[in-house]
């Protein structure tokens, strides 16, 4: 064996501008060969490029705390390099680059990429360096998840079964649901970047336990107070945020549509004026906990002119009874409400998912549902503001996903580090041979440098930043989330594939988390490579 290199955290920093430099003359040559839209596999690339520099870039200060962060932050830069480099072979020109772009950090990713190099690392995740107020948090979070959470998530995976209430109660009691909620409203909400940082330390370790009875519950008071925060009135919050921060009443997003989904602008679902309300009529989908929800936060047009796009949308809290997990249909009698003729009707229908289970999703029709105006989330001066309301409850939806991805990472890993000590193949365990020592080492360092890059994520949106950084730690974790889980998964061998084992779950789970809130394509597209173009300009 090769002697072990020592971690250089100068050439990992060099190594950093060199990706930097290749990815700044990438969108240059992306800009003046037509842009986005004309190029969008290169465009793809380059933005997953520029979130896995991102990435990068945040291990640089954590490998400044200690010897084996230095050489997590050298092996994940390396790889991250290695990653960029077959992303580019072969479509150099369209990359502005030549075929010699990497020769000045060659000797470092040679290094640190190499095999014997990463096997030393196999066991060694390196600490967090959390202050002792979010340790707490963590530790927190963790010992529930693994009381309260564990032993119950493959009963819900596999019988596609609801979260059981208890449950839900009692993860409000520690705090969970009302971490987003600001003090004065009866949550634990300071306003300070402690707010960004606890949810994101919270949802990992509830992932760690289950992504959808754990990491993903908490998310749901979370939008409807943000947007209720950023829009409405002083009734409204005193009327929803406190019962949202004791679970009193749980919420469910309704926005996407069937024809509608990133392209949020264009919903055809109308809210149109009755007396002493609004009557819903429309389809949505993808409403993910809409059954058990006491209230839906609903996206609807409220002005028919299409060509207002979103300037015509308002958002609407709808109360509805709760229900279970086989769907649902609920009637209004025109009567009783006081509104003509046209009696209300919501109908539900769940929507099987190959993972991602506990909450359910559900398309919902509506056929004149009266919503009463007090329901318009800014009143009469909301309207018209819906999707900025929105988008505010979403804020941090990404970076919250980020942290989904971590947790399940972590626990794949946990779980495919037990199995390896205690599998043996060819009479020695497999945890013994290079191939398994390199994949688990790979895997640790991947999740502590997406680890870390959601923490820095979280300290810039805290200072009202970083929401092209959420969106390229999104991008870049969720898909790290499938490799990861995968590997877990075939380390476990024939049992992986056996549902006996946690690990099957995560790797399904993990599967949906490029998908929602912004599926892949469309971050990369959208949001990511557009905004390199503008810095760009």
């Amino acid at each position: 064996m090769a002697e072990i290199p020592t971690p250089d955290l100068t050439a990992a920093a060099a190594a950093v501008a060199v990706a930097q430099d290749v990815v700044d003359k990438a969108v240059l040559a992306l800009k003046a060969n037509g842009g986005v839209d004309a190029n969008q596999v290169v465009a793809y690339d380059i933005a997953h490029a520029a979130s896995a520099i991102g990435t990068a870039r945040s291990t640089l200060d954590y490998g400044a705390k200690g010897e084996i962060e230095a050489k997590i932050a050298c092996a994940f830069i390396a790889d991250a390099l290695r990653d960029i480099g077959q992303r580019i072979l072969g479509r150099e020109a369209l990359f502005g680059v030549s075929s010699q772009w990497m020769e000045p950090a060659a000797a470092f990713v040679t290094t640190f990429c190499d095999p014997d190099f990463l096997a030393t690392l196999a066991g060694e995740t390196g600490p967090r360096h959390l202050d002792q107020d979010f340790e707490l948090v963590a530790d927190t979070f963790h010992r529930f998840a693994e009381e309260q959470i564990r032993p119950r998530a493959e009963h819900i995976h596999r019988e596609n079964a609801d979260i059981p209430e208890d449950l839900i109660q009692a993860l409000a009691e520690i705090g969970g649901m009302g971490l987003s909620v600001p003090e004065e409203y009866g949550g634990f909400a300071s306003g300070g970047e402690a707010d960004y940082i606890g949810m994101v330390v919270a949802t990992e370790e509830l992932t760690w336990g289950s992504l959808g009875a754990g990491g993903a519950l908490i998310t749901r008071p979370e939008i409807l107070a943000r947007a209720v925060l950023s829009g409405g009135t002083e009734e409204q919050k005193e009327r929803w945020l406190p019962k949202l921060a004791t679970a009193e009443i749980m919420n469910a997003v309704a926005v996407t549509e069937p024809d509608y989904g990133s392209d949020v602008a264009g919903v055809t679902t109308m809210a149109t004026k009755t007396d002493g309300g609004w009557l819903i009529n429309g389809t949505k989908t993808w409403c993910t906990f809409a059954a058990r929800a006491d209230v839906l936060m609903l996206l609807a047009r409220t002005d028919p002119d299409r060509s207002k796009t979103h300037r015509g949308l308002s958002l609407f809290v709808v109360d509805k009874p709760q229900a279970d997990g086989h769907g649902f249909i609920f009637t209004q009698d025109a009567s009783s409400e006081g509104r003509g003729d046209a009696d209300g009707r919501m109908e539900g229908r769940p929507i099987d998912t190959i993972g991602y289970r506990g909450m359910h999703s559900y398309e919902i029709a509506f056929d004149n549902w009266f919503v009463p105006d007090a329901n318009l989330v800014g009143g009469d001066e909301g309207i018209g503001r819906g999707f900025y309301y929105q988008m505010a409850g979403f804020e941090n939806g990404r970076i919250q996903t980020a942290a989904r991805a971590v947790g399940l990472m972590q626990a794949a890993y946990e779980a495919a580090y037990e199995y390896a000590e205690n599998r043996k193949v060819f009479g020695s365990a497999i945890i013994e041979y290079q191939l398994t020592k390199a994949k688990l080492a790979r895997m640790a360092v991947i999740i502590q440098a997406c680890r870390q890059y959601s923490f820095e994520v979280a300290r810039l949106m805290a200072n009202g930043e970083g929401s092209l950084e959420a969106s390229m730690a999104k991008a870049y974790v969720c898909r790290a989330a499938e490799w990861v889980t995968r590997e877990a998964m075939q380390i476990h061998g024939g049992m992986g594939y056996a549902e006996e084992y946690a690990v099957s779950r995560y790797f399904v789970d993990a599967r949906v988390l490029s998908i929602f809130e912004g599926a892949d394509e469309t971050l990369c597209l959208k949001v990511v490579a557009r905004r390199l173009l503008e810095d760009a300009s």
